[in-house]
């Protein structure tokens, strides 16, 4: 079968492996169909941040059931499921409290062992989400960084009634605008220093959008002056500056949801610090997609927002190919962020495949 390799140094590869085993009951045999490059895959990739090397990364893919073992018997081949890609030990005391991303002896697919860029891949039966007939493989794929802002709403109470400002428009910023728009938010601002991306922003439904480099935090709080209150913030860039950013713009006890991931140290002034107790502010720290009953209410909420047409993907996608023109665009980056989602397919057709068949 056919596998995209990561190897020290950037190099990317597609190789030929074995195709991998049942060697368990539980077991099932995934024939992967679609599988998305994650902004977190790029330290793997290009600055030695994997655990291990050469690595099959991947962990945003769905795909269809082509065995399964003995165990298994809500599942048969051909049905089409989704990876869920944390493993926790289900037996500690943060699993017992269904906090699985607390989990201090987790594994995870495509990090801490190969992951989906593969033709097939083995996992156990609890590592895979359903899909109900209707879903495209693209959204499939997209299932798993869906639910990631919606673990962040989740944390934050919801966001029905509250003005939602996110705070960085690239993927999971768009698809958290997406999200806060359909689950009843009074209005969503996208806040971003790229042009085009706050114009995309606008497209999939922004009610306001505002570049952070061409004004001042003052002047967008003084924009949304009506909006002071009830405020959830999402901060989905990942830089120092669009942290502070957040504290500075936040009105009265607003929620900050911190998504984005820092890979620069982060420092506050004294008078930044103190508009968090002046303000009242609640920061909360956003760790992974799981909530409650395993995998958590994001995996279905997101399947409802899907099955409803509530997010377009479609003008995320910069690019989507078979394995060969995968490794090509994800070496193309050279350890830059994405402009627009990178689709590994393996359907043997551009657009990909649909659940139903059609």
């Amino acid at each position: 079968m056919k596998s995209v390799v990561i190897h020290a140094g950037g190099r990317v590869t597609v190789e030929e492996r074995p195709v991998p085993a049942l060697n368990a009951a539980d077991d099932v045999r995934v024939k992967v169909v679609c599988s998305g490059l994650c902004g977190s895959d790029i330290p793997r990739i290009f600055h030695q941040g994997a655990h291990f090397y050469p690595i099959t990364l991947g962990h945003e893919f769905c795909g269809q059931v082509e065995s399964i073992g003995t165990d298994i018997t809500d599942l048969q081949p051909g049905d089409w499921v989704a990876c869920v890609p944390l493993q926790p030990c289900f037996t500690c005391a943060a699993c017992q409290r269904q906090l699985w991303s607390q989990c201090p002896h987790y594994q995870f697919i495509g990090s801490r062992s190969d992951g989906g860029n593969r033709e097939f891949i083995t996992l156990p039966r609890r590592n895979l989400f359903r899909l109900p007939s209707g879903m495209s493989a693209v959204e499939g794929a997209f299932l798993e960084p869906v639910t990631v802002s919606l673990h962040t709403l989740e944390l934050a109470g919801g966001c029905r009634d509250k003005t939602v400002m996110v705070v960085g428009a690239g993927t999971i910023g768009l698809l958290a605008m997406q999200c806060a728009k359909a689950l009843g938010a009074r209005s969503v601002i996208a806040i971003d220093i790229n042009p085009q991306r706050l114009q995309l922003a606008q497209q999939l439904g922004a009610d306001r959008i505002f570049n952070s480099a061409e004004c001042t935090a003052d002047d967008i709080r003084e924009a949304l002056s009506a909006q002071c209150f009830d405020q959830l913030i999402l901060e989905t860039a990942g830089s120092p500056q669009t942290v502070e950013l957040c504290i500075q713009l936040a009105g009265p006890r607003a929620q900050i949801g911190l998504i984005g991931t820092l890979h620069r140290d982060l420092s506050l002034s004294s008078a930044t610090f103190g508009l968090i107790l002046r303000k009242e502010l609640q920061v909360l720290g956003s760790w992974m997609n799981y909530s409650g009953a395993w995998p958590g209410v994001e995996w279905q909420q997101a399947t409802h927002l899907f099955e409803q047409g509530k997010i377009n993907l479609s003008a995320l996608i910069a690019h989507q190919g078979d394995a060969a023109c995968y490794a090509k665009a994800v070496s193309a980056l050279q350890g830059q962020p994405m402009n627009g989602k990178i689709m590994l397919d393996f359907s043997g057709t551009e657009g990909g495949n649909n659940v139903s068949g059609l």
